[in-house]
């Protein structure tokens, strides 16, 4: 890649498969262990080119109303905390993956910015991973894109093996759910554990016994459509479906590509919402461009 060509990655969602809340930290941040992958589908698009000295502008396409086509965007954050003084940057931003539905969009799209930078500028991996934790507890996980274990408030990761690839559906309902009030509720409903449960699919059933989100009895408490949305997600596939994140997207693991598609598509009739077919992803690819 040269500094005079404009570069090209995707940037997956990240999946949350199990996620147990141990506490909070002195710190205010909550003391985490999860499972967590990036998926292929949904994934946003960013686009690097060059750009004066101390200079990053951002251009958004799609999204709602709540991205950000500001300063205030985590990929111009990100690109702010690694380019070197003579560094600048104009980024292009196709977002398909939904604000608000605990997919990890947001840090995945600053994760994409840090991982074109370093390769652009020669950054070493501790200088973009201390940006990355700086940035938000998700974003160091998505730097990469492995399977890993994710512990303290997201800074430890214990790289993983997946037994095969893990197909999925991830399905978004009309309404999105912001993490903050999620922790908040948890803090405040005396920090539950979730008691709902899932066998886990045979690609991870080797490092989880059981998977579940002790996020989701938050998550319902602030909104009580989660769990609407998650009784008729069930009524309509006759699977067991799990909280992605924060919400407000639930996920359900298939056994194949085409079970997947086919399943997206029944999800998306059936209760007019939005529906992916993903499966898990063990790296990041190439640069599209």
């Amino acid at each position: 890649m040269s500094l005079d060509d404009s570069v090209t990655v995707y940037a997956p969602s990240k999946l949350t498969l199990a996620l147990r809340v141990l506490g909070t930290r002195p710190d205010g941040f909550h003391e985490l262990e999860a499972l967590t992958v990036m998926i292929s589908a949904p994934a946003d698009t960013v686009t690097i080119g060059p750009a004066p000295a101390g200079v990053v502008e951002l251009t958004v396409v799609g999204g709602g109303d709540d991205v950000p086509h500001d300063d205030s965007n985590l990929v111009v954050r990100a690109a702010r905390a690694v380019l070197p003084s003579d560094g600048g940057a104009r980024i292009e931003l196709t977002k398909v993956t939904p604000s608000g539905a605990g997919l990890g969009g947001g840090s995945a799209d600053a994760a994409a910015v840090l991982r074109v930078l370093r390769d652009l500028h020669g950054l070493d991996h501790a200088t973009v991973m201390a940006a990355a934790a700086e940035l938000g507890s998700d974003v160091p996980a998505c730097v990469d894109g492995h399977p890993v274990m994710m512990r303290g408030r997201g800074e430890r990761l214990d790289p993983v093996e997946l037994d095969g690839e893990l197909h999925l559906v991830v399905a978004k309902p009309a309404f999105s759910l912001a993490t903050p009030p999620v922790f908040r509720a948890w803090d405040a409903l005396g920090e539950p554990t979730s008691d709902r449960t899932v066998a886990p699919p045979a690609a991870v059933s080797h490092l989880v016994a059981e998977l579940a989100n002790d996020l989701e009895p938050a998550a319902e408490h602030v909104n009580p459509e989660v769990r609407a949305f998650r009784e008729r997600l069930e009524g309509v596939t006759g699977l067991r479906a799990l909280l992605a994140g924060s919400g407000s997207s639930y996920w359900l693991p298939v056994a194949d590509a085409d079970a997947a598609a086919t399943l997206a598509a029944r999800v998306e009739s059936e209760l007019h919402v939005q529906a992916f077919a993903a499966h898990t992803l063990e790296g990041h690819s190439a640069p599209t461009s």
